[in-house]
């Protein structure tokens, strides 16, 4: 019987890239957690997959995350490779997303996934080796209108990834972080149940920027090959098996080509670009 790699923890592991993820690190003989809030999608997945232990847990429940982390802590294999996948999106205006949407968002997306770190960095750093992957975003670099809660997430997770890259390199624990553009996965669907109607509730005042950045962005997307999570898992793998892993990584329809402007652009610069983009700059409400 072949040896077992190590363990890895994949969240939001019940779909998507975390899904895909989690199938290509059993296959490649690692032994894996897989944390997330449906039980069902997880038993599905270990039913598929050997060498994946399904693990429930909602991380928007404070409560839920510290015992989550407290079982991390107290394993007899330690974890080895951890893929903080888990994340959603909220969007809408600022004025009108409600204060514990926000701190809903940042919860999921930035603190429970600051405390699984902390969780699993102590055995880490005793052994002197680990990956750990951060899903950000392209919006980690620069928010699009209307989605500017999930972007601030995104944005603290690239100074987390930055700073802990810098701390745990002397024990030779490697951080990468993961910067996805459009992607079709469930991702999109979820944001817009959770956000719900904004604009049968909004002022009508913002009615026409909701409509003139959403028909913006559609044009966008018009008749994109947006590829789906496959690609995106066997980005995450690179990023977690390589021996010489890049620090970022960007993949999914525009992530480079954005990402690509940002860096190039001034603020005023990239300004412009976003407000003619979105159709939002020359606006007049």
């Amino acid at each position: 019987m072949a040896e077992r790699k190590g363990l890895a923890l994949v969240t939001g592991a019940s779909s998507g890239m975390g899904r895909e993820t989690a199938k290509r690190l059993a296959e490649k003989g690692f032994d894996v957690i897989a944390a997330a809030r449906r039980t069902d999608r997880l038993q599905e997945l270990a039913s598929q997959s050997k060498g994946i232990a399904p693990r429930r847990v909602d991380l928007s429940i404070p409560e839920e995350v510290t015992d989550f982390c407290d079982y991390l802590s107290n394993l007899p294999q330690p974890v080895s490779i951890l893929i903080n996948n888990a994340g959603y999106a909220i969007r809408g205006a600022l004025e009108d997303v409600p204060g514990d949407g926000v701190k809903r968002v940042f919860q999921v997306n930035l603190f429970a996934l600051i405390q699984i770190t902390q969780a699993c960095l102590p055995a880490m750093r005793r052994k002197r080796k680990g990956r750990i992957v951060n899903l950000s975003s392209m919006a980690g670099k620069f928010a699009f209108p209307m989605s500017g809660v999930y972007a601030a997430t995104k944005h603290a997770l690239e100074a987390v990834t930055d700073a802990l890259r810098l701390e745990v390199a002397p024990f030779g624990i490697q951080v990468v972080a993961i910067r996805p553009g459009f992607v079709a996965t469930e991702f999109n669907d979820a944001a817009a149940r959770i956000t719900g109607d904004l604009l049968s509730k909004t002022d009508p005042d913002y009615k026409p920027l909701y409509q003139t950045a959403a028909a913006g962005i559609g044009k966008l997307l018009a008749n994109a090959a947006i590829p789906g999570p496959e690609p995106l898992a066997d980005l995450i793998l690179e990023a977690a098996l390589s021996d010489n892993p890049r620090m970022v990584y960007s993949g999914g329809f525009l992530s480079q080509e954005m990402l690509g402007r940002r860096f190039q652009l001034d603020d005023e610069g990239f300004h412009r670009f976003m407000g003619e983009l979105t159709g939002l700059g020359a606006l007049k409400a």
